[in-house]
Parts: structure tokens; sequence; C-alpha cells
């Protein structure tokens, strides 16, 4: 099946990614999974939507790959690379990628998706597993590898695509309120809202 056949198969409520030709149906997530991405989501989508660094989606949206269309669990393109921004995907690597390890995908995500993203030249990726409460955040190097920046249950993860962006590692277990989240990032101020 070619990337265009799969992407007028598969609608927008299915989890489904395209590797070499083949059609992978992923498992739904869980309960936990969701409140880690929606927390995540919203506030790196206004965390770069107030400093205008570009724009964050979350999962059921596609990624294309030289190989593979992906559907990570969210992405970010910078605003100098919106050009690749399609009505139905991303044609062409985020420049961040983050995906939340369920039992089912840990061994993809650590194995087959990090060196496709790697190859593919994806700055940074963040690979969270909230079973074992655990993070790690990599950079990819001037030698075209990743490279561990963070690596942990607690402590700061500090972004480098995304420049001033942060999160404690500990917001991912129990995420707090948007609203306190956006304060202590500085986004907004105690008299805002």
């Amino acid at each position: 099946m070619s990337y265009e056949a799969f992407l007028e198969w598969a609608d927008e409520d299915m989890l489904a990614e395209w590797v070499d030709g083949e059609v992978i149906i992923a498992s739904p997530s869980s309960e936990r999974d969701q409140v880690i991405r929606e927390f995540l989501y919203h506030v790196m989508r206004i965390f770069v939507g107030v400093h205008k660094r570009g724009i964050a989606r979350a999962a059921r949206f596609q990624m294309k790959l030289p190989r593979s269309g992906r559907e990570p669990d969210l992405l970010f393109v910078a605003r100098e690379n919106l050009d690749r921004l399609k009505s139905t995907h991303l044609d062409g690597p985020a420049d961040m990628v983050v995906e939340i390890s369920s039992p089912e995908s840990r061994y993809r995500d650590r194995g087959e998706k990090f060196f496709e993203y790697e190859q593919a030249g994806i700055s940074e990726y963040l690979l969270i597993d909230p079973a074992r409460q655990w993070a790690e955040l990599y950079v990819l190097g001037t030698n075209g590898h990743y490279q561990t920046v963070f690596s942990g249950e607690e402590g700061i993860l500090r972004f480098h695509v995304i420049s001033g962006f942060w999160l404690h590692t500990e917001w991912l277990w129990k995420p707090p309120p948007i609203l306190q989240t956006l304060r202590e990032l500085g986004i907004i101020s105690q008299d805002d809202a």
C-alpha cells in the first residue's frame, strides 16, 4: 500500500502507522497515558504559541519519514520548518517527537522508532515510560547519533529545540493543574487567570 493510499484509508479515529508499505494498528492508550499526553500537549502548545516558536501536534497526526508514516504521541515543528505541515500530515521529520511507551510499544519505541527518528534527523526525542515512571531525553549530536541528556524519574527536563521550555519530570507522573504549570514556566503571572 502506498503512503497516499494509507492516508485515504486510515481515518482520524484510527491509531495506525505505515511502515515499508505495511499498516501497523496500535493498541488504544491507557487512561494514564492519555493524562500525560494531554498535559504535555496543552503546556507545550501554549508555550510554543506564546513564544512563537512553532506548533505542537498530538496523536492522530501523521509524520511522513522516508520509509514510514509514524504517529507520535506528540510532535513539535519549529517555525522555520512549518512548510512541511500539510493538511493531513507532516511531510518530513518533526524537530521534536514524544513517545509515551506502553508495554505493547516499549521495544518499538526504544528500537525501531529510536533509529528511524535518529536517521530522519529529528533533533530531540523524549521517551516516557509511565509504568516505570522513567523519562529519557535524547538530542541529536553532530555525529548524527542520539545522545542522552536526561534519564531518570526525577529532575528537570530541559529541552534544546524549544528554547526556554522545561518540565519537572515528576509532573509527568502526577500532572499539576495547567494554570499552575504555566505560572511556574513564567507564561502567566500570579495575577493572571
